[in-house]
């Protein structure tokens, strides 16, 4: 069993094994956070996605590669966005996507497929099946990256369905490490869908 699901590592530098050992954890640690709907979500999130800017980089996986320079970013200004307050209130908490939401999310994906397909033919990278598998996941983490930001809850379904095929695309790959921890993603997210709506029915009762 062990050599079934870390075999793909024999040729791995040891720096690199330590380094996705480091991003998942810290991985783990931000989908927590944002679990409990808890500002450092970010800041553990970018230390994880640092790590696998690099990472991915090396190992030539081009549209994580992006997906994790955008989530960055987007954390950066997710940090901003969660922490601003109003009369001593938080002024953006949890809420439901709006319709001009929904059309701006719509366009995102797009627009996302459509640059991920254009770095990919540019690079030659339309060589296997896991290519047009990215480009589909890459859309939608963008989407659920830009509604967390914005403290919606549906960010949490497109998560779930990122993460559950992230799991053996992760692990075809050969990178068990990073696979293990979508498996983990897919649990937290279920659980924190729940703990969102929960938070959002109370307010909504209060109000």
């Amino acid at each position: 069993m062990i050599d079934f699901l870390f075999s793909q590592y024999d040729g791995y530098s040891t720096l690199h094994i330590f380094l996705e050992i480091t991003g998942v954890i810290f991985g783990l640690m931000s989908v927590w956070y944002a679990k409990k709907d808890n500002i450092l979500v970010f800041p553990t999130g970018i230390i994880s996605t640092t790590i696998f800017i690099y990472l991915l980089w090396e190992w030539k996986l081009l549209g994580d590669f992006t997906i994790n320079i955008y989530y960055s970013i987007m954390s950066v200004y997710g940090w901003y966005h969660w922490s601003r307050k109003k009369e001593g209130e938080t002024e953006f908490p949890i809420a439901h996507i709006s319709k001009n939401e929904k059309a701006w999310a719509v366009g995102i994906f797009v627009l996302t497929t459509i640059v991920v397909v254009m770095i990919y033919t540019f690079f030659d990278k339309f060589t296997s099946w896991t290519a047009y598998v990215d480009t589909f996941t890459t859309g939608l983490f963008f989407v659920g990256m830009w509604l967390m930001a914005k403290r919606k809850i549906e960010h949490w379904i497109l998560w779930i369905v990122g993460d559950i095929i992230s799991v053996p695309l992760y692990f075809y790959k050969g990178y068990t490490f990073t696979s293990l921890q979508y498996f983990i993603f897919t649990i937290i997210a279920f659980y924190g869908y729940i703990e969102w709506k929960k938070i959002l029915n109370n307010s909504l009762q209060k109000s």
